[in-house]
Formats: C-alpha cells, sequence, structure tokens
C-alpha cells in the first residue's frame, strides 16, 4: 500500500510560490463555509516517524484562521486520563459545530505503538480497529468530517532526517525517548501502519496517504487534499452515514515531478534474448507444470488474475502460462461487461462463482478491478460505489488467502508509444484484427485518467495477502518469462509452506 509514497515526489520552490497563495485562500474560505453551516472538521495526522508531522500541522495553523483551529498531541496519559474510559480523551477534544481540531494520531496513536512494541497481538489491535470504525462512523453520522493523512517515506529518507533531527538542539526528538525507539522499528512500523490504514479506509472517513521526503511536496498536497475533502463536504451538505461521501486520493498538484506514480518507477526498457527466452521458456513451464501437480495433489487452490492497459501482452503471457498447465487443471475466465443476470446481483458475484475447487487454476483475464478502473473512468458506476469497492475488493481478496488460495495479481504496463504502435501492427495484420476496437482507441485517449485510476488502484489493493505484481511489458518475451517466473516461485513457496506447516 506504501509503496507509492516511495516515489520521490517534489516540488519546485517556483510552484510553490505560485500555489500558495491561492490556496491559503481557498482554505480559509473553506473554513468560513464550514463555520457558517456549523461543520466540526477533525483532521488527523498520522504516520512515519520522522516524516515531518509537527511541520505539516504547523503550516496548516499558518495557512488557516488560527482563533477557529485547536490543536492536541496524546502523548503520555496524565492521572486525570487513566482514571476514566481512554476515549474520554478524545471526547474532550472533538471540536464543536463549525471549529477545526488537529490531532497528533489521535485515537490511532495508542494500537500503533502497542502492536509496534509487542504489547498487543493482531487480534487485539483488530478488536480497537473495529471500535475505531464504529466512533469515526459515529462522528460522521452527526455531521462531522473526518479528514485522515497518513505521512510516509523510505526507510533510507527517515534514516537522514532522524539523523538531521539528532543533531538539532531545538529538536523535540531528543526529548522523547519513546519516538526514537519507536523509530528502529521502521519494518514493524510500516506493517502495522499497512494494516491500520486498510481496516479502517472507510468511504466516509478515508485514509490519504502523503509522500513526505519533500517537504514543498508534502505541505503543498496536504494542504489541496484537506480544501479538496472540505468543500466537497460543505457542497453535498449533511451526511447520512450512508457512505456516500466522495473519496478522493491525495489531489493531484500540476508539475511533473509531482505526478510521479508506481507506474512511473517500472523500468520498461528490459528485455531478454530469443535464445534465453526459448531456454528459460522451457524450463519453467516444465516446473510449472510439476508444481499445478503438487497443488493438486495437495488441494491448493490457485487464482491468478491479469490486469494491464490495452495491448501489454496480456493474451500472451496466459496463453504461455496456460499451455504449461494440464487442461484438467486449468480455467481460463474472460471478463467482458457484465449480463444482465450479473448486473442484477452484486459486482463480485460473478467473480466468486468462478472460484475454482480445491487442487485447481483459475486464470481471469480481467478481473474485478474494472470496478475502480473502467466502470470509474467511464462514469458506467455511481462515486460512492467504486469508492468502496476499495475494502471490499480487499475482504475478498483476504477471504481467498485465509482459505488457503494461492493467489497472484498481475499488472502489465507498456509504454504508450508502444501501446501506438502495437495497436498500428494489429490494424495493418489481418489475423490481428480482431483485437482492436474503437473503444481501445477511446481508452487511449483518456491515457492520463486511467494512469492515475490504477495508481490509486495499486495504493489501495495491494495488501500483505494479495500484493500486486508489476510486469515491463515493452518486450513481450522479457514479460511472459517474468510472469512464469513469479508464478512458479510463488507456488513453490506455498507448498514448501504448506509441508513445513
Amino acid at each position: 500500500m506504501f509503496e507509492a509514497a516511495k516515489v520521490g515526489r517534489k516540488l519546485s520552490k517556483a510552484a510553490w510560490k505560485q500555489n500558495v497563495p491561492e490556496l491559503r485562500t481557498q482554505l480559509l474560505e473553506a473554513q468560513r463555509r464550514a463555520k457558517e453551516a456549523g461543520v466540526p472538521v477533525v483532521i488527523l495526522v498520522a504516520g512515519m516517524e520522522g516524516s515531518g508531522k509537527g511541520e505539516v500541522v504547523n503550516r496548516l495553523t499558518e495557512w488557516l484562521d488560527g482563533r477557529n483551529v485547536q490543536i492536541h498531541a496524546f502523548w503520555d496519559e496524565t492521572d486525570e486520563e487513566r482514571d476514566r474510559p481512554r476515549n474520554w480523551r478524545f471526547w474532550r477534544a472533538l471540536p464543536a459545530a463549525g471549529e477545526i481540531a488537529i490531532m497528533f494520531s489521535g485515537w490511532y496513536l495508542r494500537p500503533i505503538e502497542r502492536r509496534v512494541l509487542g504489547n498487543w497481538n493482531d487480534a487485539d489491535l483488530e478488536q480497537e480497529l473495529r471500535r475505531i470504525r464504529e466512533f469515526e462512523r459515529m462522528l460522521i453520522v452527526d455531521g462531522a468530517l473526518i479528514v485522515k493523512f497518513w505521512f510516509h517515506f523510505s526507510e533510507k529518507d527517515q534514516r537522514k532526517k532522524l539523523k538531521s533531527l539528532a543533531r538539532d538542539d531545538r529538536s523535540r526528538w531528543k526529548m522523547m525517548p519513546k519516538k526514537a525507539k519507536l523509530s528502529a522499528h521502521y519494518r514493524a512500523f510500516e506493517h502495522t501502519g499497512d494494516l491500520v490504514v486498510r481496516r479502517t479506509d472507510i468511504g466516509t472517513a478515508p485514509w490519504y496517504i502523503v509522500e513526505a521526503s519533500n517537504t514543498r511536496y508534502r505541505d503543498l498536497a496536504t494542504g489541496r487534499t484537506l480544501l479538496r475533502a472540505m468543500q466537497i463536504r460543505l457542497d453535498e451538505g449533511t451526511q447520512d452515514g450512508s457512505e456516500d461521501t466522495h473519496f478522493h486520493a491525495p489531489t493531484p498538484l500540476e508539475e511533473a515531478d509531482a505526478q510521479v506514480t508506481v507506474i512511473d518507477k517500472l523500468d520498461l526498457n528490459q528485455t531478454i534474448d530469443a535464445d534465453s527466452y526459448r531456454d528459460r521458456l522451457r524450463a519453467l513451464q516444465q516446473e510449472l507444470n510439476e508444481l499445478t501437480w503438487q497443488a493438486y495433489k495437495t488441494k491448493r487452490t490457485i487464482v491468478l488474475v491479469f490486469e494491464g492497459v490495452d495491448a501489454a501482452g496480456k493474451g500472451g503471457a496466459i496463453r504461455r502460462l496456460t499451455n504449461a498447465v494440464d487442461a484438467r487443471l486449468r480455467r481460463v475466465i474472460s471478463i467482458a461487461a457484465p449480463t444482465d443476470e450479473e448486473k442484477a446481483h452484486h459486482y463480485l458475484w460473478r467473480f466468486w462463482r468462478q472460484i475454482p475447487r480445491a487442487g485447481r487454476m483459475t486464470v481471469f483475464d480481467r478481473s474485478w478491478y474494472g470496478r475502480v478502473l473502467v466502470e470509474r473512468v467511464e462514469g458506467f458506476t455511481p462515486h460512492k460505489r467504486w469508492q468502496r469497492a476499495y475494502l471490499e475488493i480487499n475482504d475478498f481478496e483476504e477471504q481467498l488467502s485465509n482459505h488457503g488460495v494461492i493467489m497472484l495479481k498481475f499488472w502489465l504496463q507498456i509504454s504508450k508509444e508502444e501501446q501506438l504502435a502495437r495497436f498500428k501492427a494489429r490494424e495493418d495484420i489481418a489475423y490481428k484484427r480482431h483485437k482492436i476496437t474503437d473503444e481501445d482507441w477511446r481508452n487511449r485517449e483518456k491515457w492520463d485518467e486511467y494512469k492515475q485510476a490504477v495508481n490509486e488502484m495499486l495504493i489501495r489493493t495491494s495488501t500483505e495477502h494479495a500484493p500486486w505484481q508489476l510486469i515491463a511489458g515493452n518486450d513481450k518475451r522479457y514479460a511472459r518469462i517474468e510472469v512464469l517466473q513469479r508464478v512458479c516461485d510463488e507456488i513453490r513457496s506455498a507448498l514448501e509452506s504448506n509441508a513445513s506447516g
């Protein structure tokens, strides 16, 4: 989930100076409207240690009218707080109608720290997150706007930032040994943060993940996103808790360096020569054949999902894969527009029906991710439905994983130039013309819109139990070998784990 916050987004000084004055004006106007409408606004600022949460809060208080803003940091509990139920301290800090409260981590601080430091197990954390979801739902039904920010960066960037803080005598870092202790657990903190964000990323109170390595980008993206969340809430009027609030990813900035996505970091120029391709293809197909028979004997189900831009080579990769598997063990499901019967059911219904029995393999050529891609971009599904699909999809895939299903999700990516070349080749070659349609050309015109939708999809649905596998597809042979290798590796690892368990 956090890989998209490690891609190196940044903002130039010139762009900062150009954008900040207008943003400040609009934030003050949104704050005025919230005051008049009586909408209480809760801003939660959480994330990795050293990511600049204090700097962000200082910036927001600079941009907003401080007379209606309260700041709350929930550090060590006082005797007064220990004598009462733990949520008492949060109830006291909630803003009145029309006011704004900015909270450092808020009700998320305790569960994250307890899990990272080993005081809680996953069951303890899950129980607390259920309480948090209900608490937030209750506040939102009553009319509050909750805006949750998670600031993230790489372990390397964290070490660099903490080293700088350690040299600064004015830094509060030296005064807080608990923070230093937490910073020593980067991977555990990231893992816990991923779980917390996924479990509490509901439609009415989504998390906004902001890359924190560049301070100008971090602060401007935060301000823009807060502004957008407030504007949407005020334009929509009173909420009823039905999760109709429009979800938006952190509001994109105009500069190219500020729009870098996970896909942009993928090296599309990776290749393999013809001789190596033939040798590796033969060896991997033989290995896959043996592994799928082992999976059959041990009753391990395999589900493979293939998504990607048009003409990225999904069909070719699937054929090289299925050619290695006994036809009695596998099935390929090509997903097209839903039928009338499928439209009459929940969108996941048609996919649940295709889950294979134990020991078999099902390959989905396109999948349930159409909900947050084509249905979103083309406007086939209302905002409120595709917004909540991320949580529904994560839950669906987790159920498969918990049942023992071996699952891999592939996103095949090619450049825009390579796509154009393949489109033209399909028009020129008679036996390939059936592959190109007017719809393909229309989708190409929305390349940037699909790119943003894909980026958000990867952020929201790349989970520990079902991570996305990104495949560079400009060289078809390279892509096919990568897919086969990763499928073999995953099945082998799952079978070995099953044997040792």
